[in-house]
């Protein structure tokens, strides 16, 4: 059985994410609904540079804390959403999946908004870090700076997702 928050060097696949948040029937979340699903992907430029490949680190037994308290979140704001959030680690080639999110929902509303407040909250409270290789070198990304507890980005993500 395939975990539902996990953080690894293994390659992701959305499908897995997508089959562990339905039931045997496919309807999402035990009922006819929806799945949104997010797939972020290494992109070959940012920041007008020709980005070559990407290295992902973590603290992996905080990252997880972090995704189950970000669960926690949506199982409180979204009830009935059952998510499912993997992110790699290690080095990623340009086009390949960083991070992987599925939501499943009654309500496809609810789905959407979980999955997009999942990816905001990653990005602002995971200890994972992004360095990028580029032409002519090399720089860390800014990782996650919020306090989990600091409402203030809690309300951020939320603004985001329910945009």
């Amino acid at each position: 059985m395939i975990p539902l928050l996990a953080i690894g060097r293994e390659p992701l696949v959305l499908a897995l994410l997508v089959a562990a948040v339905t039931d045997r029937q496919g309807d999402a979340a035990g009922a006819d609904g929806g799945v949104a699903a997010f797939l972020g992907v290494v992109r070959n430029h940012n920041a007008g540079r020709s980005v070559r490949y990407l290295e992902y680190e973590a603290y992996e037994p905080l990252a997880v804390r972090s995704f189950e308290r970000i669960a926690g979140e949506v199982a409180a704001r979204w009830p009935g959403v059952r998510l499912a959030l993997h992110h790699r680690i290690g080095r990623l080639e340009i086009g390949e999946a960083s991070v992987a999110i599925a939501a499943a929902s009654a309500h496809r509303a609810d789905a959407f908004a979980s999955c997009r407040y999942t990816i905001e909250r990653v990005k602002q409270i995971a200890p994972i870090w992004k360095r990028e290789f580029f032409d002519g070198g090399d720089v860390w990304i800014e990782g996650a700076a919020a306090d989990p507890d600091d409402e203030v980005a809690r309300a951020k993500a939320e603004r985001a997702a329910c945009a």
